[in-house]
């Protein structure tokens, strides 16, 4: 009798800026879990302005590390997005890779679309749905469209808008320490506390499993926003008001945690080898606390 059991669902979202010339083990993992070895990889490049220079270079990248050759998909209309072609190149890939630029394209021309719904099929059959910077932010029920960069919180410096629909209860957020994103995540996060924020350091993923299980990969940190106990004036502040925002409990993960989102706390993570210790303390410059 056949199981009627769902599939596991994975997604793979990258900070942006993720190594594709040297060591590249944030998408050596990503092809890894995607199946290895001539493993079928969809490359959807909607929200990049370089066409068909950036489906080459993930072409080559996935290629070096073993994966078949990608399908190129790139709608750039709704339209396109409604084509039966584009729809049934999703029917049999092994995972589904977003390239980065702007997730408010990205999210206006694939939402709501038959490109879209097989999108969603596809996750939910369990191909793994990866996407780096804009493809990153994209996954979630509520994305975070633009906003301004800086440490302070305030009034309006994160937009949201509806992304993919893959993940609901959180937003994300890429480039995050790079960028000096703090304050515009911790802006949505008071103004909407059920929602978890999420910040993707650069050449750094987050895996989720199920919708619940995080696990960070790469060279620097995941950061989780949870203001579910907050206090805050979000609801009284006007224009770009700073915000006053108390008791959020804020969670730096590097490589090797593993964290329940739908707990919100904790649950391991990997100490590094003395080697791996001094290897940081090398690409930083020797710089540390004391």
């Amino acid at each position: 009798m056949p199981s009627t059991a769902a599939a596991s669902t994975l997604l793979y979202v990258i900070g942006g800026a993720e190594d594709r010339v040297g060591d590249r083990a944030v998408l050596r993992e990503f092809v890894r879990l995607a199946g290895g070895d001539r493993a079928r990889i969809a490359v959807l490049a909607t929200a990049s302005s370089l066409g068909v220079e950036i489906l080459d270079a993930y072409d080559g990248v996935f290629q070096d590390l073993g994966s078949a050759p990608v399908v190129r998909l790139c709608p750039q209309t709704r339209q396109e997005a409604s084509d039966p072609g584009a729809v049934a190149a999703l029917d049999d890939v092994d995972a589904v890779f977003m390239t980065g630029g702007n997730q408010l394209k990205l999210s206006a021309i694939v939402t709501g679309t038959p490109f879209g719904e097989a999108l969603v099929r596809a996750y939910r059959r369990g191909a793994v749905v990866g996407g780096t910077s804009a493809g990153a932010s994209a996954v979630s029920v509520h994305m975070i469209a633009f906003g301004d960069d800086g440490d302070s919180p305030r009034q309006g410096s994160g937009q949201l808008s509806a992304g993919l629909g893959l993940l609901p209860g959180l937003v994300v957020d890429q480039h995050f320490a790079q960028r000096n994103r703090f304050g515009r995540l911790l802006s949505v996060v008071a103004r909407s506390p059920g929602l978890l924020g999420v910040g993707l350091d650069e050449d750094t993923a987050a895996v989720i499993r199920d919708g619940r299980s995080l696990e960070v990969v790469g060279a620097g940190c995941v950061f989780v926003a949870d203001g579910s106990r907050a206090v805050s004036d979000a609801h009284l502040a006007e224009g770009a008001a700073p915000l006053l925002i108390s008791g959020v409990v804020l969670h730096t993960l590097p490589a090797g945690a593993q964290f329940d989102l739908l707990e919100r706390r904790l649950v391991g993570f990997t100490e590094a080898h003395p080697d791996e210790v001094a290897a940081r303390r090398t690409e930083d410059g020797g710089h540390r606390t004391t």
